[in-house]
């Protein structure tokens, strides 16, 4: 039998570099991408087994537990193939011995279990006649997809009358997936739609789900892929909730020696429902590497994706510190052995430039470099509303003329007129000095791009005038010379790019200002004056810089 239908010799270009992601909730991985994964985990696997060769090892076992394309599950047949040539010199024999008893996977829908089926046996079907896998005896292989079901809980019961026969019945209505938080509007749906109930996800025994699908016996040594991000979670408009992380902790569950996912990297400082996940993760070092990318058009070319995504590697046996290497397009790559979890800090900081320049502003403010924290009379965030900072909501529109008492206000599309009457908080603000900026930062389509203003161009705020959501509010201020000292502050680069250490999306709330420290008022600031006060080297300004684009008085 020739080798060329396994090492796929001559074969350009790969059919899996040319198929289209099916959404941002089901990206494909290139497979250039899959083997960079794959060579940091054969890097790992040496260094934990005294240098061995984790593809000359016949008894290894990988599971893919979200299988798309079933890139990964193919790579690994590619060099288990090859590693295994001493050991199992005959080449079906090998071949279906990897395919038989080293590989497994879970498909996400109907669809995807059929193309992973083609790419790892040549054949949707593992039992067919044109399988490179001889042994199997049903059609799914160890690429296994049933359909499932989601689980419907909460929500609210409503009466309404049946439009048959004008009785009145009861209805549950806003119910969501006890399992993954999808939406049931969403994804309540006959048999000729997928579900998108992910099996690994829906239920509540993971070990005992895997002994129903491959046997009692299977331990996998390696669990690694690319989960599915997010599924629309019932919420207003477009809403959608973040399930990877649930993934990831079922893998865990599950105890392999090594774990490797490719995610979005909004879980470093924030994101939707992903407290709890930060704070496990940042907290566990079996983490031993992360790969950020800052833009995700670096790995997922085309894909709107925003926050850019990540690659972790997680080894069991082995906890220390984390290599931590960030990826951006052209910039030179960083790397940098560290904690996740800095003392004082309850989020990752992302930049490993950024984290020397925060502890020297640290360092300053408190006379010690032990922790990230500001003194809680230091930090500028005390001066940040919360959202709605007045009580009304984006939607909110004011008058179009003005009545004698009336506030101006500043709303989504410009500003309006509203009575003073009409504001249920705030009032400690209304007739005093202030700043305000954008709830949202300003978008870049769907690009991660840099250097970027980071948050929106704020602006003053003088006595009697209010805001709706769409804008938070900073201050009070004794005057208005006070404010526009702020206002300087906030434009300088140095202040942004500490905001952003703490920034996972566009939403600009107040617990991203926490690493920003307190100035005094007194003075226009420059990032000439925070530059030298910091004691920032020329290395330091020049990611700043780099990162983080000027922002003129007027914009």
């Amino acid at each position: 039998m020739s080798q060329a239908p396994f090492t796929l010799r001559g074969h350009n270009p790969d059919v899996l570099t040319c198929i289209a992601n099916l959404s941002n909730d089901e990206v494909f991985t290139p497979p250039e991408m899959a083997n960079t994964i794959l060579d940091l985990l054969a890097e790992a696997w040496a260094d934990a087994n005294n240098g061995a060769n984790i593809w000359a090892n016949p008894n290894v076992t990988f599971l893919d537990p979200f299988t798309k394309s079933g890139v990964f599950l193919r790579e690994i047949a590619r060099r288990l193939i090859g590693g295994l040539a001493l050991v199992i010199p005959d080449l079906a024999e090998r071949v279906d011995h990897i395919l038989t008893r080293q590989l497994y996977g879970i498909g996400i829908t109907q669809l995807t279990a059929l193309l992973a089926r083609r790419s790892v046996y040549c054949s949707k079907f593992a039992n067919g006649p044109h399988s490179v896998a001889k042994s199997f005896t049903t059609e799914d292989g160890n690429i296994w997809f049933e359909r499932t079901e989601h689980t419907w809980g909460g929500g609210k019961q409503e009466f309404r009358a049946d439009p048959l026969t004008g009785e009145e019945i009861t209805v549950q209505t806003n119910r969501r997936c006890v399992y993954c938080g999808a939406g049931e509007d969403d994804y309540s749906r006959g048999d000729d739609l997928e579900t998108h109930a992910y099996a690994f996800i829906h239920t509540d025994n993971i070990t005992a789900r895997i002994a129903e699908l491959f046997g009692d016996t299977m331990q996998f040594d390696v669990i690694i892929g690319n989960p599915p991000y997010q599924l629309s979670d019932g919420g207003h408009g477009t809403s959608a909730a973040p399930i990877y992380q649930l993934f990831v902790e079922q893998a865990k569950k599950l105890e392999p020696r090594f774990l490797s996912m490719i995610v979005p990297s909004r879980w470093f400082a924030g994101g939707k429902g992903l407290d709890e996940f930060r704070e496990s993760m940042i907290n566990d070092d079996r983490i031993r590497a992360i790969n950020d990318y800052l833009s995700a058009s670096d790995v997922f070319p085309g894909v709107g994706l925003k926050g850019g995504v990540c690659y972790f590697l997680w080894d069991r046996d082995h906890p220390g510190l984390c290599k931590v290497t960030t990826h951006f397009k052209d910039w030179p790559t960083t790397t940098a052995t560290r904690p996740l979890l800095e003392p004082g800090a309850d989020v990752f900081i992302r930049f490993n430039e950024g984290l020397s320049i925060l502890r020297k502003v640290i360092a300053v403010e408190t006379g010690q470099d032990q922790s990230l924290a500001l003194p809680e009379g230091k930090r500028f965030d005390q001066l940040v509303s919360s959202r709605k900072p007045f009580g009304l909501e984006t939607t909110f529109k004011g008058k179009a003329t003005k009545r004698p008492g009336d506030l101006r206000i500043h709303q989504n599309g410009g500003t309006g007129w509203v009575g003073r009457e009409s504001l249920p908080n705030g009032s400690h603000l209304i007739d005093k000095w202030k700043l305000f900026v954008g709830y949202a930062a300003p978008g870049t389509g769907n690009k991660d791009t840099y250097p970027h203003r980071i948050i929106s161009t704020p602006f003053l705020g003088e006595p009697g005038s209010v805001s709706s959501e769409t804008y938070l509010c900073i201050g009070p201020f004794g005057s208005k010379a006070e404010a526009e000292s702020a206002l300087s502050y906030l434009r300088c680069r140095l202040t942004r790019l500490l905001i952003l250490l703490n920034k996972s999306s566009q939403h600009v709330t107040r617990k991203v200002y926490s690493f920003v420290p307190m100035q005094e008022w007194t003075q226009q600031w420059t990032d000439d004056d925070l530059y030298t006060y910091y004691g920032l080297s020329e290395d330091e300004i020049a990611f700043v810089e780099q990162v983080v684009r000027p922002m003129d008085a007027v914009e």
